[in-house]
């Protein structure tokens, strides 16, 4: 059902948050502007599957102004924000299935609303609404589709998947992978976010506190560096021997993960897989330990088994959790084990995503523009993403140096001393 706007106060509530985020988004603002004049996107049926953000209605409203008819759900079922969705459907007649909160049937009956949309370009965030599309059910729907794009590592390892066993029916453009998206987005943002709503959960004091990170990935590194800098002991578990080598570089105490339980007081989860923290981590975790997750899915956690292990579950605080487990000891989970810089905090900073959704929106663009690519996952064109790299530096007041042409000459030539 689409969402409806009951409250009034509540749309405006969101429009003026939404306003107050586009002032950190000037790169999506002129790409907007320009969306404006030249309606590049005009008539496009635009299905989108994104965090219902402040930032991600500026990205919406650059859209709409190119000329797409847009229709939106959430891509996580704690990461919407109510004000925010009812200010898009009420001031710019955007149909928004999503409601913070929402169970998984109704998280996937909203995928399939905007499913009937008919969307000729979809806009992931952890490829559910690809997938859907791929199903049985919705297979009819592939044939009108142009491409997509995905703003996520996990979604991107997905949409991989499919296309190295040849199912995926048409193009991606990988947003994820654009220098100006998981240098800056996954980085700072998620670094920033991921502690704000670990405060906010649970306003425990970080100094002094062991601090685990589970995976050193730009995330990983992002959060890593913002729990050290507020003086955590950081610890970082990690399975690949060259990200273990970075994070001992950087600073950072690496052991296994079955060995940091032992010590960790907090414990994140950011590898986009399956199980990372199990029933054997659960066994020898200090009562009070905090876990929380800010991977994709709220399947890094092992859920069902700190379940099994549990005599009695107590919501202590919104979006804490309280284990008590049979041996005595408690354990306290964030935010259902879901996105917790979403689920108890607002999300990315403005700053950061407006770089992510101007790769977005010039994706858009571009897979209208080329409609031969092959299915397959691409990167985003290299010019797009050094443009919005240019566009940001303009827009902080930053100037750079130029090559001279001496030197582009001797850049390009392979004989010493040209």
């Amino acid at each position: 059902m689409k969402y409806h706007v009951k409250n009034i106060n509540l749309a405006q509530k969101g429009r003026l948050r939404i306003e107050w985020a586009g002032r950190e988004m000037p790169v999506l603002e002129l790409i907007g502007k320009r969306f404006k004049k030249e309606k590049p996107l005009s008539g496009i049926r635009l299905g989108c599957c994104l965090h219902v953000t402040t930032e991600t209605a500026n990205l919406m409203a650059a859209l709409k102004d190119g000329g797409a008819k847009i229709a939106l759900c959430a891509s996580n079922p704690l990461s919407t924000q109510d004000d925010v969705a009812a200010a898009l459907v009420k001031y710019w007649n955007i149909p928004v299935f999503a409601i913070k909160g929402e169970d998984n049937k109704t998280y996937y009956k909203h995928i399939r609303s905007v499913l009937a949309s008919r969307p000729q370009i979809t806009m992931d965030d952890g490829a559910d609404l690809v997938t859907a599309l791929h199903t049985d059910k919705s297979s009819s729907l592939v044939d009108s589709v142009i491409g997509g794009t995905e703003e996520t590592t996990t979604g991107v390892i997905r949409l991989k998947a499919m296309a190295k066993d040849g199912v995926l029916k048409y193009p991606i453009i990988a947003v994820n992978d654009a220098d100006t998206k998981h240098l800056f987005d996954n980085r700072y943002g998620t670094g920033q976010s991921t502690i704000d709503g670990i405060i906010r959960a649970t306003n425990v004091l970080l100094a002094g506190k062991n601090f685990v990170v589970c995976g050193y990935g730009w995330c990983g590194r992002g959060v890593a560096m913002r729990a050290k800098g507020m003086g955590a002991n950081v610890i970082v578990t990690e399975v690949s021997p060259l990200k273990a080598i970075e994070a001992t570089m950087d600073g950072f105490r690496v052991m296994p993960l079955i060995d940091a339980c032992k010590e960790g007081d907090i414990f994140v989860t950011l590898t986009g897989d399956i199980d990372v923290v199990r029933k054997e981590h659960f066994t020898k975790m200090k009562d009070g330990a905090i876990v929380a997750n800010s991977g994709h899915f709220n399947v890094e956690i092992d859920i069902p088994a700190l379940k099994s292990l549990s005599k009695k579950v107590r919501r202590v605080r919104d979006f804490v959790d309280e284990y008590a487990l049979r041996d005595g000891r408690r354990i306290y989970l964030l935010g259902e084990g879901r996105l917790i810089n979403l689920a108890a905090a607002e999300g990315h900073p403005a700053s950061v995503m407006d770089m992510s959704f101007a790769n977005q929106s010039l994706s858009a663009e571009y897979l209208v523009r080329k409609s031969h690519l092959e299915n397959d996952v691409h990167t985003v064109p290299r010019e797009i993403d050094e443009k919005i790299a240019e566009l940001k530096l303009k827009s902080m007041g930053i100037k750079i140096d130029k090559l001279t042409e001496k030197q582009k000459k001797y850049l390009s030539s392979w004989s010493e001393g040209t």
